[in-house]
């Protein structure tokens, strides 16, 4: 029968107890986690989450999913985050004890969403397709938590594992990431709903087989219809803005070579060097990474010589766009109130002309906890991780751009690309995405990889293509539907010349009513599972 190896291992996974349960949980979750970049094994989510819901099979109280959940989630983090390890060993010598603390204190915190996510089904109580409905549901609403709650974090959400498919990222033009990963979790963990803790088979027959059917098909089903609206979208090399030729830079310099007083002015000369490259006549605007100029700039007559230095890598009649740290007043022009008697700093993108004036600003809203500035200053005394003493100002939010020669632009700096539906301003929405990065802090590792994967999913949501530019990392260009059309490779120096694609036209946007259409998924698959669970 179909149900007897399922059966054999739903009954040895039930059977285990004390800490081989959780040894066993936390095993399944690192074996989820290799489904997700670069390394895309994602037939593996379904012994994990088999597995998993076979571990809930043998509890006896429900308090327990949670210890459960959180093991899994420990695997799958350590895994899956493994790489913020890298940053600390930058400083080795004053912050490399703190790596496994950090990769462990991350991960840790991470698993406590998917241990509600676990508690919440158990409390459910439901069997068979309803089960894995109620699996899909719960870590999905779990995941959206972890998007705002402790500023957020949604990093390798479970849709992320398709990134290798255009194809299959079509769907997050509808349903967003979300709906990728409800998906995914429903094909994953259908083959748990075919037997009973005690391997029996689970209703042979009917609408419980039916579902597990269903959900096992879906990710043929999304394939399809990713594959039908690739095919009817325009060709990429005719869809651009016209007039307009871009030149990102990636300069590939070493973390703990960056901000050396003796190399730093070499960085600048050495950024303008490959942007003048040649081919720089057909340039219209040149585009530098996140922080390329090591100088923390105050846009007065004190760093006049520098503007004028760095603007020589502006086109004639174009611009120069950069990030860059700064120092003064905020984005909206007013002077705050600095901190312990220090000017207030900025992780800036700044954009200037070939005389060195400032065309416009963007600060950076979205900061990272401990690497640009330490959460609960008046009780941690230690520094950041970025150059410099004091903490990094925030901006305030989604700033669309208006720039002379090109569509209306919104920047994002470094990891405010990873957060779903908050990467433009809704009132007055781009005609693309720039994403400036320093991945350099992670090395040759899986976090730079996962992070390019967020700016596809990015592109996708918002139907607008994403331009990114990374110190190293990985620099490309991806298009509305997320095909990366040119890339420069990570731990690579160079220069790619592109046209700027057009956003998709005439497409219902994920991102216009994002929130609504979240809170409309999850309504309507409860009231799945609810449907479900008389026939389980």
């Amino acid at each position: 029968m179909i149900e007897a190896f399922p059966g054999r291992c739903a009954v040895f996974f039930a059977a285990l107890k004390g800490w081989r349960r959780y040894a066993t949980a936390a095993l399944l979750g690192a074996l989820a986690a290799l489904a997700l970049p670069p390394v895309h094994l994602f037939p593996f989510l379904i012994p994990a989450f088999c597995g998993l819901l076979w571990l809930l099979d043998g509890l006896d109280r429900p308090r327990q999913a949670a210890l459960l959940g959180w093991s899994f989630g420990l695997g799958h983090g350590v895994v899956g985050v493994y790489w913020v390890g890298h940053a600390f060993l930058v400083d080795a010598a004053q912050y490399g004890f703190l790596m496994p603390f950090a990769v462990l204190g991350l991960a840790g915190l991470l698993a406590v969403f998917q241990a509600l996510a676990l508690y919440a089904v158990a409390l459910l109580a439901w069997n068979g397709a309803a089960r894995v409905v109620g699996l899909a549901v719960f870590w999905v609403l779990a995941e959206w938590l972890r998007s705002w709650i402790f500023t957020g974090f949604p990093w390798n959400l479970m849709g992320s594992v398709w990134s290798f498919s255009p194809a299959m990222l079509q769907l997050a033009a509808l349903a967003g990431i979300w709906g990728l990963s409800f998906m995914t979790l429903l094909a994953a963990a259908a083959p748990a709903a075919l037997v009973c803790r005690d391997g029996q088979p689970n209703r042979p027959g009917g609408a419980n087989r039916a579902a597990v059917l269903v959900f096992l098909i879906l990710p043929a089903v999304v394939w399809g219809a990713g594959m039908a609206r690739l095919a009817s979208a325009p060709d990429p090399d005719a869809h651009v803005v016209e007039d307009v030729m871009l030149r990102l830079v990636q300069p590939n310099v070493e973390q703990s070579e960056k901000w050396r007083q003796d190399l730093r002015l070499g960085h600048v000369n050495d950024i303008i060097r490959l942007s003048r490259a040649p081919g720089f006549e057909k340039v219209t605007h040149v585009i530098w990474p996140e922080t390329a100029i090591p100088f923390l700039l105050s846009n007065d007559e004190r760093d006049a010589q520098l503007r004028r230095l760095i603007a020589s890598a502006a086109p004639a009649g174009g611009l120069l766009l950069t990030g860059v740290p700064r120092m003064g007043a905020g984005q909206n022009g007013a002077l705050e109130r600095p901190t312990a008697g220090r000017p207030l700093t900025w992780n800036s993108f700044q954009v200037f002309d070939v005389t060195g004036s400032l065309a416009a600003n963007y600060d950076k809203f979205h900061l990272v906890p401990f690497g640009e500035y330490v959460p609960f200053r008046g009780l941690l005394s230690f520094s950041k991780l970025t150059a410099g003493r004091g903490d990094f100002s925030s901006g305030p939010g989604p700033t669309t751009l208006s720039l002379p020669g090109l569509p209306p632009a919104s920047p994002l700096i470094c990891y405010e690309i990873i957060f779903p539906g908050q990467v433009v301003d809704p009132g007055e929405r781009p005609g693309w995405i720039i994403n400036v990065t320093n991945d350099a802090w992670f090395g040759d590792s899986s976090g730079p990889r996962q992070h390019f994967v967020s700016a596809q999913l990015r592109a996708v949501e918002e139907g607008i293509p994403v331009i990114r530019v990374a110190n190293t990392g990985i620099s490309g260009v991806i298009d509305g539907y997320g095909r990366v059309l040119s890339r420069i490779e990570l731990g690579k120096s160079g220069v790619l010349d592109v046209a700027l694609p057009k956003p998709v036209v005439n497409q219902e946007i994920y991102s216009i009513s994002s929130g609504w259409k979240l809170i409309t998924q999850l309504f309507l698959f409860i009231a799945l599972g609810f449907g479900l669970r008389n026939f389980s």
